[in-house]
């Protein structure tokens, strides 16, 4: 699931985010830039942001094992004929025997374990009795709580024999979420990634979502930071090691205008046009990233 995109700015009388515990006017508001001492303990916030510890980052990666896996056993029943309430069962059920919860059930009152999105869905589909067609493209989003911590991804699939336009919405989605990676290292901020995702896909002729964004994840289902998926280079929250958080972008092969259904829930492409998704939990590292739901792009 996605959060919607505010400010990620930090107010004058917020804390500093260098961790000092003084208010950012009195410390770092005049400098150029935060120092930030890596070779110290960092603080368990920066910039308002969690910094996972270990501890923390060993349980997100098992939920994250969890996640692939359920994945993995999603794809493996896909088919024509298929309705996405069945989905909605297979991941429930899959996750309750491993020992986990299905983060979405309930949360706001969202009332399945998983959204499933197809063709002109952006995101939030909610399985019920849609039958899966040839040629559908379907994405399907996973978040399981296991020993209390998050872990969330999601991928789009082909149903059948695809259309040329299934296929390049897919790929141009998938290559998105490719390059978005290669962004994320310390010193880089969010703003590099938006940048680079809506670079290649307004290349390509696509659209960004803007409504939705990524977002910090793993000891609640949303966290600080949050990713948008577009922007300008240099812009945004600095990235540290310990940071984690989700890049997801949600790409129309059309405008990006969308609505949401009646149900308050399902957010749809206002023109019609095709929609696909990639989405990892990635963790800030010394030298650059981890999946921490790996899978090949």
């Amino acid at each position: 699931m996605q959060t919607v995109s505010k400010s990620a700015k930090t107010g004058r009388n917020a804390p500093c985010p260098c961790g000092s515990g003084r208010k950012f006017k009195k410390c770092c508001l005049r400098k150029n830039k935060i120092n930030i001492n890596k070779s110290a303990t960092l603080p368990n916030r920066i910039n308002n942001v969690p910094i996972k510890t270990s501890e923390e980052i060993s349980g997100i990666r098992r939920a994250g094992e969890l996640v692939i896996r359920t994945l993995d056993l999603v794809e493996s029943h896909l088919r024509p004929g298929m309705v996405t309430n069945e989905i909605n069962t297979l991941v429930h059920d899959y996750t309750i025997k491993n020992n986990a919860v299905p983060a979405p059930l309930n949360y706001r009152g969202f009332p399945k374990s998983v959204c499933v999105s197809i063709n002109e869905v952006i995101c939030h589909g909610i399985p019920g009795n849609r039958r899966l067609q040839d040629g559908d493209i379907v994405n399907v989003d996973v978040t399981p709580i296991l020993s209390g911590y998050y872990a969330d991804a999601s991928k789009t699939y082909f149903i059948g024999t695809p259309s040329d336009e299934a296929r390049k919405i897919v790929d141009v989605s998938k290559e998105c979420l490719k390059r978005a990676l290669t962004m994320v290292k310390p010193g880089n901020t969010t703003g590099d990634i938006g940048w680079i995702i809506q670079d290649y896909a307004e290349a390509q002729g696509c659209s960004v979502v803007r409504e939705f964004v990524g977002h910090g994840v793993g000891v609640d289902f949303h966290e600080a930071p949050q990713i948008p998926h577009f922007g300008k280079r240099g812009e945004g929250v600095e990235l540290v090691p310990g940071m984690v958080f989700t890049v997801e972008p949600m790409i129309n092969l059309g405008n990006r205008q969308l609505k949401i259904l009646a149900d308050n829930w399902t957010a749809v492409t206002k023109d019609g046009s095709l929609s696909a998704q990639f989405e990892q939990t990635i963790l800030v590292t010394e030298t650059g990233y981890e999946s921490l739901t790996p899978y090949e792009l």
